[in-house]
């Protein structure tokens, strides 16, 4: 449940938010380079290109435009059969406020809108905390991938049509 009194806005990123979603990312994602000794996959990101080619999703939180500070970044990458959510990431100090949850309930209503009924993903081996609550919110292992000197744990769930959708 989201704690903090400020509303959540979420608006589509353009390339010259590259700088601004990098950082969020490498902030957000830095606790994980000592579980596998390397920086993960996101914080590598070319984001400016990104933006062009995909869609990124901004969480805002403020009471006004001018005053709403960036708190996440959803990264989705629309294949020929599923969405793929790329990275999801929440700033510091405001993660376990439900955050997250915003935004991968976001990524479902963004794939379904678009058509799509099946959403995947991938973690770190190593991110057990993010596998199980992947689990908890219907995702299901698919599969594991060598990658760089761990595994890439794949994950994906189906969704359900919206109720004016056939």
């Amino acid at each position: 449940m989201l704690t903090n009194p400020l509303q959540p806005s979420l608006r589509r990123a353009t390339p010259q938010d590259a700088p601004a979603i990098a950082a969020l990312t490498d902030d957000a994602y830095a606790k994980y380079i000592p579980l596998i000794g390397r920086k993960p996959q996101p914080m590598t990101a070319d984001y400016r290109r990104m933006a062009a080619e995909h869609p990124i999703w901004l969480l805002y939180l403020g009471e006004e435009p001018v005053n709403e500070q960036l708190a996440g970044v959803l990264v989705l990458e629309l294949e020929a059969e599923t969405v793929l959510i790329y990275s999801v990431a929440v700033r510091p100090d405001l993660q376990g406020r439900g955050l997250g949850h915003i935004l991968l309930e976001w990524a479902e209503q963004q794939a379904l809108q678009a058509g799509y009924r099946k959403m995947r993903l991938y973690t770190n081996e190593h991110f057990v905390e993010n596998i199980e609550l992947y689990k908890h919110l219907g995702y299901h292992e698919t599969g594991r991938e060598d990658y760089l000197g761990t595994q890439l744990v794949h994950m994906a769930r189906q969704l359900e049509p919206l109720a004016d959708q056939p």
